[in-house]
Protein backbone atom coordinates (compact mmCIF):
# COMPACT_ATOMS: atom_id res chain seq x y z
CA UNK A 1 0.00 0.00 0.00
CA UNK A 2 2.72 2.34 0.79
CA UNK A 3 4.60 2.01 -2.37
CA UNK A 4 1.85 2.78 -4.42
CA UNK A 5 1.13 5.72 -2.63
CA UNK A 6 4.98 6.48 -3.21
CA UNK A 7 4.85 5.53 -6.56
CA UNK A 8 1.99 7.86 -7.27
CA UNK A 9 4.05 10.73 -5.21
CA UNK A 10 6.81 10.23 -7.14
CA UNK A 11 4.64 10.00 -10.30
CA UNK A 12 2.83 12.99 -9.69
CA UNK A 13 6.56 15.09 -8.45
CA UNK A 14 7.79 13.80 -11.60
CA UNK A 15 5.53 15.08 -14.14
CA UNK A 16 5.39 18.35 -12.59
CA UNK A 17 8.98 18.64 -12.39
CA UNK A 18 9.16 18.01 -16.58
CA UNK A 19 11.05 14.62 -16.07
CA UNK A 20 10.10 11.97 -17.94
CA UNK A 21 12.52 8.91 -19.20
CA UNK A 22 12.06 5.05 -20.01
CA UNK A 23 11.59 4.20 -16.40
CA UNK A 24 9.23 6.74 -16.03
CA UNK A 25 7.22 5.12 -18.71
CA UNK A 26 7.29 1.68 -17.33
CA UNK A 27 6.25 2.80 -14.10
CA UNK A 28 2.46 1.43 -13.65
CA UNK A 29 0.25 4.04 -12.33
CA UNK A 30 -2.32 2.49 -10.22
CA UNK A 31 -5.80 3.88 -10.75
CA UNK A 32 -7.12 5.83 -7.51
CA UNK A 33 -10.14 3.66 -6.14
CA UNK A 34 -11.10 3.48 -2.61
CA UNK A 35 -9.57 0.26 -2.82
CA UNK A 36 -6.24 0.97 -3.91
CA UNK A 37 -5.73 4.24 -1.63
CA UNK A 38 -8.06 2.93 1.35
CA UNK A 39 -5.47 1.29 4.21
CA UNK A 40 -6.01 -1.93 5.19
CA UNK A 41 -5.88 -2.92 8.84
CA UNK A 42 -3.83 -6.19 9.56
CA UNK A 43 -5.27 -6.23 13.53
CA UNK A 44 -2.77 -5.17 16.44
CA UNK A 45 0.93 -6.18 16.41
CA UNK A 46 1.72 -8.91 18.90
CA UNK A 47 4.89 -8.60 20.40
CA UNK A 48 6.45 -10.77 23.43
CA UNK A 49 9.35 -8.92 25.32
CA UNK A 50 12.38 -9.90 26.36
CA UNK A 51 11.66 -10.65 30.78
CA UNK A 52 13.85 -10.50 33.41
CA UNK A 53 13.56 -13.76 35.87
CA UNK A 54 10.14 -12.51 37.93
CA UNK A 55 10.84 -11.49 41.56
CA UNK A 56 7.05 -10.42 42.66
CA UNK A 57 4.97 -10.42 46.04
CA UNK A 58 1.34 -10.42 46.17
CA UNK A 59 -0.59 -8.78 48.69
CA UNK A 60 -3.74 -10.92 49.48
CA UNK A 61 -6.06 -8.98 51.77
CA UNK A 62 -9.94 -9.95 50.78
CA UNK A 63 -13.04 -9.05 52.60
CA UNK A 64 -14.67 -12.31 51.88
CA UNK A 65 -12.00 -15.69 52.16
CA UNK A 66 -13.88 -17.00 48.89
CA UNK A 67 -12.03 -13.84 46.97
CA UNK A 68 -8.78 -15.70 47.05
CA UNK A 69 -9.63 -17.68 44.10
CA UNK A 70 -9.90 -14.21 42.11
CA UNK A 71 -6.41 -13.46 43.55
CA UNK A 72 -4.92 -16.73 42.75
CA UNK A 73 -5.60 -16.07 38.97
CA UNK A 74 -3.58 -13.22 39.51
CA UNK A 75 -0.75 -15.39 40.05
CA UNK A 76 -1.93 -17.84 37.24
CA UNK A 77 -1.55 -14.93 34.96
CA UNK A 78 1.96 -14.27 35.45
CA UNK A 79 3.18 -17.64 35.70
CA UNK A 80 1.41 -19.10 32.96
CA UNK A 81 2.47 -17.29 29.78
CA UNK A 82 6.37 -16.99 31.30
CA UNK A 83 6.14 -20.88 31.60
CA UNK A 84 4.72 -21.10 27.55
CA UNK A 85 6.33 -20.61 24.37
CA UNK A 86 8.03 -18.27 23.48
CA UNK A 87 10.10 -17.67 27.17
CA UNK A 88 9.46 -21.68 28.40
CA UNK A 89 10.65 -20.22 31.89
CA UNK A 90 10.86 -22.72 34.10
CA UNK A 91 9.31 -22.08 37.39
CA UNK A 92 11.91 -22.01 39.55
CA UNK A 93 13.69 -19.22 37.96
CA UNK A 94 10.41 -17.51 39.23
CA UNK A 95 10.77 -15.98 42.87
CA UNK A 96 6.82 -15.23 43.88
CA UNK A 97 5.76 -14.84 47.29
CA UNK A 98 2.08 -14.48 48.49
CA UNK A 99 1.23 -12.77 51.88
CA UNK A 100 -2.33 -13.89 53.36
CA UNK A 101 -3.44 -11.64 55.94
CA UNK A 102 -7.07 -11.25 55.12
CA UNK A 103 -10.29 -13.12 55.24
CA UNK A 104 -8.94 -15.40 53.60
CA UNK A 105 -6.45 -17.00 56.13
CA UNK A 106 -9.07 -19.05 56.81
CA UNK A 107 -8.48 -21.11 53.85
CA UNK A 108 -5.43 -22.20 54.95
CA UNK A 109 -6.54 -23.60 58.21
CA UNK A 110 -6.47 -27.64 57.92
CA UNK A 111 -10.05 -27.61 59.89
CA UNK A 112 -11.23 -25.98 56.28
CA UNK A 113 -9.41 -27.55 53.94
CA UNK A 114 -12.83 -29.55 52.83
CA UNK A 115 -15.03 -25.99 52.66
CA UNK A 116 -12.28 -24.54 50.72
CA UNK A 117 -11.10 -27.49 48.16
CA UNK A 118 -10.06 -25.85 45.05
CA UNK A 119 -8.46 -22.73 46.82
CA UNK A 120 -6.09 -25.20 48.89
CA UNK A 121 -5.35 -27.39 46.42
CA UNK A 122 -4.51 -24.41 43.17
CA UNK A 123 -2.41 -23.23 46.61
CA UNK A 124 -1.05 -26.35 47.00
CA UNK A 125 -0.51 -26.59 43.21
CA UNK A 126 1.62 -23.20 43.02
CA UNK A 127 3.91 -24.27 45.80
CA UNK A 128 4.55 -27.04 43.98
CA UNK A 129 5.88 -24.98 41.65
CA UNK A 130 8.06 -22.60 43.80
CA UNK A 131 5.69 -19.68 45.22
CA UNK A 132 6.22 -19.58 48.59
CA UNK A 133 2.79 -18.70 50.92
CA UNK A 134 3.71 -15.98 53.93
CA UNK A 135 0.61 -16.09 56.48
CA UNK A 136 0.70 -13.11 58.89
CA UNK A 137 1.39 -14.30 62.42
CA UNK A 138 -0.57 -11.47 63.71
CA UNK A 139 -3.77 -12.17 61.45
CA UNK A 140 -3.18 -15.71 62.60
CA UNK A 141 -3.88 -14.97 66.05
CA UNK A 142 -6.50 -12.60 65.52
CA UNK A 143 -8.34 -15.53 63.73
CA UNK A 144 -7.10 -17.39 67.15
CA UNK A 145 -4.86 -20.20 64.68
CA UNK A 146 -2.02 -21.51 65.77
CA UNK A 147 0.89 -22.44 62.98
CA UNK A 148 -0.06 -26.51 63.70
CA UNK A 149 -3.33 -24.84 62.61
CA UNK A 150 -2.11 -23.99 59.16
CA UNK A 151 -1.63 -26.13 55.90
CA UNK A 152 2.39 -27.35 55.85
CA UNK A 153 3.45 -25.62 52.70
CA UNK A 154 3.01 -21.99 54.31
CA UNK A 155 4.92 -20.32 56.47
CA UNK A 156 4.59 -17.88 59.14
CA UNK A 157 5.88 -14.43 59.35
CA UNK A 158 5.34 -11.75 61.90
CA UNK A 159 3.90 -9.27 60.23
CA UNK A 160 2.18 -9.04 56.78
CA UNK A 161 3.46 -5.33 56.93
CA UNK A 162 6.90 -6.22 57.90
CA UNK A 163 7.19 -8.96 55.14
CA UNK A 164 6.08 -6.83 52.43
CA UNK A 165 8.23 -3.75 53.06
CA UNK A 166 11.23 -6.29 53.58
CA UNK A 167 10.61 -7.65 50.23
CA UNK A 168 10.50 -4.91 48.16
CA UNK A 169 13.67 -3.91 49.68
CA UNK A 170 14.57 -6.61 48.11
CA UNK A 171 13.45 -5.63 45.21
CA UNK A 172 10.20 -7.57 44.84
CA UNK A 173 7.53 -5.91 42.97
CA UNK A 174 4.28 -5.53 44.59
CA UNK A 175 0.85 -6.52 42.89
CA UNK A 176 -2.18 -6.25 44.55
CA UNK A 177 -5.15 -7.87 43.19
CA UNK A 178 -7.87 -6.21 42.47
CA UNK A 179 -10.89 -8.16 43.18
CA UNK A 180 -13.80 -6.99 41.01
CA UNK A 181 -17.48 -8.55 41.17
CA UNK A 182 -18.78 -9.18 37.60
CA UNK A 183 -22.47 -8.46 36.61
CA UNK A 184 -22.16 -9.75 32.86
CA UNK A 185 -20.71 -12.14 31.13
CA UNK A 186 -18.01 -11.88 28.96
CA UNK A 187 -20.16 -13.23 26.13
CA UNK A 188 -22.49 -10.58 26.74
CA UNK A 189 -20.57 -7.84 26.66
CA UNK A 190 -18.31 -9.17 23.53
Amino acid sequence: MRATLLALILTALMSASGLSGAADAATPVPAATPAATAPTSPGARVENPPYPDPKVVFDFYFAHPDEINTGLYWIRSLIQPLMDAPYNEAPEMMNIVVVIHGTEIVTLAKKNEAKYKEAVERMRYYHDLGVKFHVCGMAMHDYDYSPADMQPFVTIVPSAMADLVGLQQQGYALIIPKIMSKHRSIAEIR
